[in-house]
């Protein structure tokens, strides 16, 4: 049976994977055997394209796990606000097992255990039969095949917390398997990467390290780093032994030696400090988001920012579908309703300085109407300025639900911060500025002096540490990566409390909004198809040729009809503690479907 299996989904893999997800050409395979496929690389690489299909498929990273996972937080929240609704529910941190949107039998969490499980059946065939020692060809797809593996195990743990530990083909005495302690799982990917890291070329060395949507060395470096900075960092935690046993847990750190920062940071460092160099910023901050929507960010290399793209084919993936600019029926987007699900909060705008390009790449204030006009958006919802249908040139959106953006899982720019990160904990302050202030320099482009007095007065430790947690929410808003930086640092709540008393100053325009009229007066922008929209300060001169639109708050005004009344501003999260909540939990249909082996922990 198991021989079966894997001679069906190696053929399967090889066959199908280019067509429906990746770009790249294969030619069918004559011989499903596992010796004539894992020791040919043509037909071993189309097993790879196996695995990222799993990502392809309706409810998997597709259509469930990306559009879902990581807000709310401090800089990112869900645009429509509806407590009892199960879209409003996975935001607010009141995900319950039953929740409509992902209680699938075919949802997120079977389907990355469908990605694992490719996984395992390429490594265990690549070793079998790839000569892996003396082909470094065959070393990089089984590099690639880890490296993958352990990006899919990652994303189930930071969803789920504690989940099925797989790192071997399912048998008939392994179909059915309990929650593992996450730290089991960490540690094998972690092992699973330094043994991969070796096998992959830096970018731009070969011909699959010259695109983002197959792994190199840098990204499984960066990888490494993210993994290890999560398995060392807080997160909640049943109590040690008593995983899958309903035990509610409590937000601590790991207390396995081999994962504390004593011990992981080091190595951390060493992979980030291999890996700068590889790669680079690129110079112009807005035109890489503007390459990202028009299908020009499959190049990798020294000269490039992107590491790894989630490979959707170019008909696939529900990016802006998800994630863009709002559009009401333009042609932009296709002539239908699109965008605007999530956006950065209303008071991100105002943490950007003046001189940051990033402030309005990231944080847009207005809409496409059906008569393709813009219209300003207002105080209560804004949209990620990352993501526009209008700059969707090479392939325009045509309607449907996909639209073929390829997300981005990582580029340079957090190979930089988490260096920064690192280095200033057991490295040099000097080192963690220079890192910082590479990425500074870049938001502040024509202004780095700016950024140079910003980084050159940090004092210490605790200040450095201060502004890599700000410059992260600068640089990453609308790439979901801060929930699981706060839930790492143990500041989910603090920063969801703290944005919620921000939100309400702004909403009264007191605090540090005291200086805001309360209006705004915006123009078309520089760029095509952009409208500059500026938050009127007292006593400020409006500009000529801008236009004053009195009242984008209405101030102490609790109506719904402002759109940022009391309610949704506190319902950034609905539960009680979002510490408690910080996982989803193990939906109804998978624990049915396990044999009574997966239970929920953390109270639910």
């Amino acid at each position: 049976m198991k021989k079966i299996y894997t001679l069906i989904i190696a053929a399967a893999a090889a066959l199908v994977s280019v067509s429906s997800c990746n770009i790249l050409d294969t030619p069918s395979p004559s011989a499903y055997d596992p010796e004539t496929i894992y020791s040919n690389y043509t037909l071993a690489e189309g097993t790879i394209f196996g695995i990222t299909e799993a990502f392809c498929e309706v409810n998997s990273y597709r259509g469930r796990f990306l559009p879902w996972y990581g807000f709310n937080t401090d800089v990112e929240w869900y645009n429509t606000f509806k407590p009892g609704d199960g879209k409003t529910d996975i935001a607010s941190y009141n995900c319950l097992p039953n929740n409509p949107q992902l209680n699938l039998n075919n949802g997120p969490f079977p389907l990355m255990y469908t990605a694992i499980e490719r996984a395992n059946l390429v490594i265990e065939g690549l070793r079998q039969y790839g000569n892996v020692s003396s082909d470094e060809n065959m070393r990089y797809l089984l590099g690639e095949a880890l490296t993958l593996r352990a990006m899919v195990y990652y994303d189930l743990i930071k969803a789920w917390g504690d989940v099925p530990a797989r790192f071997s083909s399912v048998s008939s005495e392994s179909i059915y398997v309990a929650k593992e302690d996450r730290d089991v799982i960490f540690k094998q990917i972690l092992a699973d990467l330094e043994e991969a890291i070796p096998y992959l070329p830096y970018p731009g060395k070969t011909a699959a390290t010259s695109r983002t949507d197959r792994v190199n060395k840098v990204f499984a470096e960066g990888l490494y780093a993210r993994i290890g900075l999560a398995a060392s960092g807080y997160a909640l935690r049943p109590e040690k032994g008593k995983v899958g046993t309903g035990d509610p847990g409590e937000v601590s750190l790991s207390s396995d030696p081999d994962l504390s920062k004593d011990v992981i940071y080091p190595k951390i460092l060493k992979y980030l400090t291999d890996a700068i160099g590889k790669a680079s910023l690129e110079e112009n901050y807005r035109d890489m988001w503007y390459n990202l929507n028009n299908m020009n960010n499959l190049t990798a290399g020294p000269a490039y920012e992107t590491l790894y793209v989630i490979p959707f084919g170019n008909g696939r993936g529900r990016w802006n579908f998800t994630f863009a600019i709002s559009s009401e029926k333009s042609t932009f987007s296709a002539g239908v309703e699109r965008g605007g699900d999530a956006g950065p909060l209303p008071t991100m705008y105002f943490k950007y300085g003046d001189a940051d390009v990033r402030r309005a790449v990231t944080c847009a204030n207005y809409t496409w109407n059906k008569d393709n006009d813009m219209e300003l958006a207002g105080i209560s919802k804004w949209y990620f300025g990352k993501y526009r249908y209008e700059w969707m040139k090479a392939q325009p959106y045509t309607g449907g639900n996909d639209d073929g953006i390829k997300p981005v899982v990582m580029r340079y720019a957090d190979i930089l911060l988490m260096a920064a990160e690192v280095e200033n904990e057991v490295g040099t302050l000097a080192n963690a500025k220079k890192y910082l202030l590479e990425v500074r320099s870049r938001a502040y482009a024509g202004n780095e002096d700016q950024a140079e007095d910003y980084v050159n007065a940090i004092s210490g430790k605790d200040a450095m540490f201060d502004a890599i947690v700000d410059e992260r929410a600068l640089e990453f808003c609308g790439e979901f990566l801060r929930k699981g930086d706060l839930i790492r640092w143990n500041l989910l709540k603090a920063k969801l409390d703290e944005a919620i008393e921000d939100m309400k100053d702004l909403r009264d325009l007191a605090g540090e909004y005291s200086n805001l009229s309360g209006d705004v007066y915006y123009a078309p922008g520089d760029e095509e198809n952009t409208l500059d929209v500026v938050f009127y300060r007292k006593g400020d001169e409006i500009p000529s040729g801008y236009t004053l639109e009195s009242g984008y708050v209405n101030k102490y005004d609790d109506a719904k009809s402002t759109g940022f009344y009391l309610s949704r501003i506190e319902g950034i999260y609905t539960c009680e503690n979002p510490e408690q909540r910080m996982f989803w939990p193990i939906f109804n249909d998978t624990m049915s479907n396990s044999q009574g082996l997966i239970k929920n922990d953390y109270g639910y």
